[in-house]
């Protein structure tokens, strides 16, 4: 049938011409914060870790996944996803953008889900609200040997582990396909939602000043250094690093005096113009 005008077609329209599919978003949640140490003398550690809820409905009960939900049809992608933030872990007002969008037939044992996923950063050691009973956050080893990568998540009570086997997809975009290959822990296929975010962030870092949603206002360029290679998963030298931040950041006249430590300057973000 030919149609004279978009009013004429879209009255004749069928709505269930189609297959239906739901739609849901994931976020995937990243902080760095100081590790508990003894030494007062030295330069605490830092760790790198995601935020993680556990699931008290099937499917994948008592499974850990990152935080997300369906899309509630009012409500726009990011909408969305911030509305599931608060929900689920009781954060807001924190940085978030798309990250991927994951689309595997069998990705969800009830139905055809598509699920567009967002990388969440924040600095813990600011948050004002406590999360959610269920939620928790996990600390994170990435190994990588070869084609396959390991991650470690461990909250000091459950050790969790996943393996994704990374292909380059292509050579000149630097693009990866990732699989799965041990996976007994989380829902879904949130490994690859975790290990997409930590890519994502991994190479961001160095073009953008992305790193500087987990910092606090004030800090030492030697705190900063550990959250750079805290991330990148290996040990900068200082000149490259100086490098990179030096138009980031900007010196103040404020100075930190702990016991066992040398004063040291402290400095902030310097947001571009």
């Amino acid at each position: 049938m030919e149609y004279k005008s978009e009013e004429e077609f879209l009255a004749h329209y069928d709505k269930n011409a189609y297959e239906k599919l739901s739609m849901t978003t994931d976020i995937a949640i990243f902080s760095v914060s100081d590790k508990k140490s003894n030494n007062y003398r030295k330069l605490s550690e830092k760790s790198f870790s995601v935020l993680l809820v556990k699931r008290n409905t099937y499917p994948f009960k008592d499974k850990w996944c990152v935080p997300g939900g369906f899309l509630d049809i009012n409500l726009d992608l990011e909408e969305n996803a911030r509305k599931i933030l608060l929900k689920e872990t009781n954060l807001k007002d924190i940085y978030i953008e798309q990250l991927y969008t994951f689309g595997a037939i069998d990705r969800d044992p009830r139905m055809r889900v598509v699920a567009t996923s967002y990388l969440a950063l924040i600095d813990k050691e600011r948050l004002n609200q406590q999360v959610c009973p269920n939620a928790d956050w996990f600390d994170i080893e990435v190994i990588e040997q070869g084609e396959l990568v390991k991650v470690n998540l461990s909250n000091g009570v459950d050790n969790l582990s996943f393996t994704i086997k990374k292909t380059l997809r292509d050579l000149t975009t630097d693009r990866y396909d990732f699989k799965v290959i041990e996976n007994n822990c989380l829902a879904f296929d949130h490994p690859l939602v975790i290990l997409s975010g930590i890519e994502r962030l991994k190479n961001k870092i160095e073009y953008t000043d992305i790193v500087f949603n987990m910092m606090p206002p004030l800090f030492t360029l030697g705190e900063l250094k550990q959250v750079y290679e805290v991330i990148l998963n290996k040990k900068l030298l200082a000149p490259a690093f100086r490098r990179i931040i030096a138009s980031k950041v900007e010196k103040t006249n404020e100075m930190r005096i702990d016991g066992g430590h040398r004063p040291s300057v402290l400095y902030r973000y310097k947001k571009r113009d």
